[in-house]
This record gives structure tokens, sequence and C-alpha cells, in this order.
């Protein structure tokens, strides 16, 4: 889909991501190259899911956007969680200037990705960008982090991208936890929510009758959330939400071209919560009083 997306006039675009064509295999740049010459495959997907294209893109514009505002402050670290071929470590390497960027993904995925980035390593910009392999079966994250040198108690920028909605709502939660503990309070995580349309309109039914065909391929989404009550849920788990984007808003800021953003998903942004100072026990002087 970013890739795609080059195929645009540059005030049209989304996202702008000149290295994404570098990841795709045969197949994708052929599939690429139909999509350039007729736009059948776009008018399929858009017939298929709804507004999804455009969602996926205005989702990685706006990671992008709140993780550079976040680089130009204090953050010291960078996790990209289910990295896949995520190329912000190169995109946004002036803006990094040198910290570095954790790339969190399976082993096949990040030997894969680790190759095609040496193949090309003449045009991509110099950075630092650290595959950190895990098998979430048996692999602690925390662990692998910081063998790849993740400093714990630093302020960071999570970015997880494409994920949530396809685990148990346990692991989200147990997830979510897990980086607010090894992170620094002001940490920020970007991340994508869905929930199912609620009308009864035919394009409600479209994105519902989506999100269902995603069984069929192995791909079920098993966690949703109304963006009404993501801001109770990630407050308790130590978060809070500076901002909740929804598919009219990030329509109103990305696109320019009238494409239709996917109303059924929306974008997170949130910072660990400082941590509430213990109270101190009340302690009895000899007559009893509290001190």
């Amino acid at each position: 889909m970013r890739a795609s997306e080059q195929r645009r006039k540059p005030a049209d675009r989304i996202v702008d991501d000149p290295y994404a064509k570098l990841f795709l295999g045969p197949m994708l740049r052929a599939a690429l190259a139909t999509w350039e010459v007729s736009g059948r495959l776009g008018n399929l997907a858009e017939q298929f899911s709804p507004g999804l294209l455009a969602f996926v893109l205005c989702r990685h514009r706006y990671i992008d956007d709140r993780l550079v505002r976040a680089l130009r402050a204090d953050v010291e670290q960078v996790v990209l969680l289910g990295a896949g071929y995520d190329t912000r470590g190169y995109r946004l390497a002036h803006e990094l200037k040198y910290r570095p960027v954790f790339e969190v993904d399976y082993p096949a995925t990040s030997e894969r990705k680790a190759k095609i980035v040496a193949r090309y390593k003449k045009e991509l910009p110099v950075s630092d960008v650290r595959s950190v392999e895990v098998d979430f079966q048996k692999d602690s994250l925390r662990d692998r982090l910081q063998a790849a040198g993740f400093k714990r108690g630093v302020r960071t920028f999570f970015v997880w991208e494409g994920v949530a909605m396809y685990l148990m709502r346990s692991t989200v939660k147990a997830t979510l936890t897990e980086l607010r503990e090894i992170s620094a309070p002001g940490s920020e995580i970007a991340l994508d929510l869905w929930h199912p349309p609620e009308g009864f309109d035919f394009l409600s039914a479209a994105h519902r009758l989506s999100a269902n065909a995603l069984y069929l391929v192995g791909e079920p989404l098993t966690f949703h959330i109304h963006p009404e009550d993501s801001g109770p849920f990630l407050k308790r788990l130590g978060y809070r939400v500076l901002e909740v984007a929804t598919a009219d808003e990030l329509g109103h800021r990305y696109v320019h071209d009238g494409r239709r953003v996917h109303e059924a998903a929306y974008m997170v942004h949130a910072a660990v919560a400082r941590r509430r100072a213990a109270k101190a026990p009340e302690v009895e002087d000899g007559a009893g009083a509290p001190q």
C-alpha cells in the first residue's frame, strides 16, 4: 500500500515512502505494476473493504507525525512492535539523529528483511536500526529488547501498528502493561484500534462483512473496543490518552483527493502516566496520636 502511494502526485500522497518497493516480493511487484497501469487491484480492494487502503495509509502517516513530534522532544529510543517491513528507521533518519530503533518481529520476517536491507544498503540512509527477533511463544519481550541494547526506564516511543485487533484482550492488556513497566513516565505509544460499525446502512454492513471475511484467511479480528471506551481502558492500564483520531479526523487531516477512510478503525496516541507515590503509613507516637 505504501509502495502504491508513490504512483500518485506528491500533493496527493498520504505517505511518502520511496523505500517500500524494495521489500516487495516478485508477486507483489507484479501486482504493483498492474495497479500502476490499470488501477484494477485498487478498485477490487476498495470493493472488498471500503476505505481500508486509505485508512492504512492514514494510520502510517498519523504515527509518523506523532513520532516526529516526540523525536523533537526528549524521546531516547523507538520500538516498533510487529515491525514487518516498516521503513521509518530509514525514512526518518534525519529526525532520529542516530537514536536506536528496535524492530521487533518473528525471526523469519526479521531475517528476510535483514537480507533485503543488506542488498540495498547503499540506497538506504545510515540509521541505528536494530532487529529484535522474538518468538512470542517462547521468548520474553523485555529480555530480547534488553539484549539488543534497549534502555529500561527512559523515555521511549512505541509503535503498535496493525496488530492489536488480531490479539486476545488479555494479550493486549499484558503487552501494554509490560511496555509501561519497562519505560519511563511520559513514554508514548501510537496504535490503531477497531470497533464493529453500528449502522444498518450498506457501507456499515460492508465493513462488518469484510472483517468477518478475515476469518477465512486465518486472521480473525479478535479484539475490538469503541473509541469512547478506549480512554478508560488505557487509564486502567496506567496510560493517559493524548488523542483519539477517528476516521473522519484522519480523512480531514490527510486525504486531499476524495478517498474514503474506513470508518470502523481509529488511532490512539497515549502516554505512560506518572506513577503515584505510595502513601506513607501513619506512625503513632507514645500517646497514640498519629505523627
